[in-house]
């Protein structure tokens, strides 16, 4: 698999988003809050990733449609699909998401997966809240997460 990435300046700060071509076809595999070491080619899909990420932080987007490939242990991966579902707007708790992978003692190996997302705000761990709707972590701070729930009008305590 060949690798490239770009860096950018968002309202977040610098986010790099990172693909990767699996199979001859180019797939997003990054989206991570800090400045990436990768000086890569703005291609196609980092373009049109780009402008979706801008547009969901201007409120004009709900759905990104990019494609992506998940990497990591079956379980993770099972996670991230799980976050992926959860429709803009909408919160789970972490317990939700274990019940939703078919481990519903696993709640804290959720939030572990979560912590490891490799495409934060596409596959939306922020969407994840604790148990009585309170924040929560986040890799990326939690004054982010807190502008991303702001954004999408979801309540925390």
């Amino acid at each position: 698999m060949t690798s490239n990435g770009i860096c950018i300046d968002s309202v977040l700060g610098p986010i790099s988003l990172a693909s990767r071509l699996v199979d001859g076809e180019e797939q997003l595999c990054g989206l991570t809050f800090a400045v990436s070491a990768v000086n890569g080619v703005a291609t196609p899909l980092l373009q049109a990733a780009e402008r979706q990420l801008f547009e969901y932080l201007d409120g004009r987007r709900r759905v990104f449609d990019v494609p992506l490939v998940l990497e990591g242990s079956p379980f993770q991966v099972a996670v991230w699909q799980a976050l992926h579902a959860i429709r803009y707007g909408e919160s789970r708790s972490y317990g939700e998401i274990a019940a939703a992978v078919g481990n519903p003692l696993a709640a804290r190996a959720v939030g572990n997966a979560c912590g490891g997302n490799p495409l934060a705000i596409i596959v939306p761990c922020h969407r994840i809240v604790a148990n009585g709707g309170k924040i929560g972590g986040f890799s990326a701070g939690l004054d982010i997460k807190r502008r991303l729930l702001a954004l999408e009008s979801i309540k925390v305590k």
